[in-house]
């Protein structure tokens, strides 16, 4: 068997692959386009124009499904080894579940809304995504520890902490220095008003978001040890 075959292994698996090529290869497309510039355009930036807007809007919609089938196995996960031993705060693992959902609607909201079309739309669902997915991963770094030995090892929590703290600190400047410049301009020239500002946010949006993929890496080896099965009960039987 395959590792990525070992219990649910292919889900993490799948969102690092599928969420890292999504970003790529509609910069790749935008930029062989010349719609955005060569140096630090805005993830958004790189799906605002057809046709790489149509391939943005397909591949981030089934990002926020992997992720929300990912962060539902985890915790699933989370709530066996509770019931087990006891080790992890339930009310915690039901709040990181529900900041995980947030930051899939948030997601989806970004992949359907382009920046050029409804930016008001856009602009709340990329902070629902970003805000909302910072709190998660910050989550999920606490219970990782409660949860020790079980699951994942020390040192797979301090990686998570690295990089929900790495999340933390550049979602900062991704918001704030792009309120007085705006997310509509998709070309800059050095020249340009506030294109320090401009490039301080596009630069940390970007550590931001593979702060992300890099944390959902980390659940590789510990969805390896468990199963996920669905019950059905038909309701005249039962």
């Amino acid at each position: 068997m395959f590792w990525f075959m070992q219990g649910m292994c292919f889900l993490p698996t799948f969102l690092v692959i599928w969420s890292s090529s999504t970003f790529i290869i509609s910069y790749i497309i935008a930029l062989v386009r010349r719609d955005v510039d060569v140096i630090l355009p805005y993830i958004s930036d790189t799906g605002a124009t057809p046709p790489e807007s149509c391939v943005f809007g397909f591949m981030s919609t089934i990002n926020a499904f992997a992720a929300f089938a990912t962060m539902y196995a985890e915790y699933k996960f989370v709530e066996r080894v509770h019931e087990r031993t006891g080790a992890v705060s339930p009310c915690l693992n039901k709040v990181s579940f529900a900041f995980g959902i947030v930051s899939c609607v948030g997601m989806c909201l970004v992949a359907t809304f382009q920046e050029t079309t409804v930016m008001p739309v856009h602009d709340f669902g990329a902070l629902l995504f970003f805000l909302s997915g910072v709190t998660y991963a910050v989550i999920q770094s606490v219970i990782s520890y409660q949860g020790l030995p079980y699951g994942c090892s020390k040192s797979i929590c301090h990686f998570r902490v690295f990089f929900a703290g790495l999340a933390a600190l550049a979602v900062i400047p991704t918001i704030f220095c792009a309120i007085p410049v705006g997310t509509s301009q998709l070309h800059w020239d050095t020249n340009d008003k506030d294109y320090t500002l401009h490039i301080v946010s596009v630069a940390c949006e970007w550590i931001t978001t593979f702060s992300f993929v890099f944390f959902f890496l980390t659940y590789i080896r510990e969805f390896q040890q468990f199963t996920l099965k669905l019950t059905v009960n038909l309701i005249e039987y039962s």
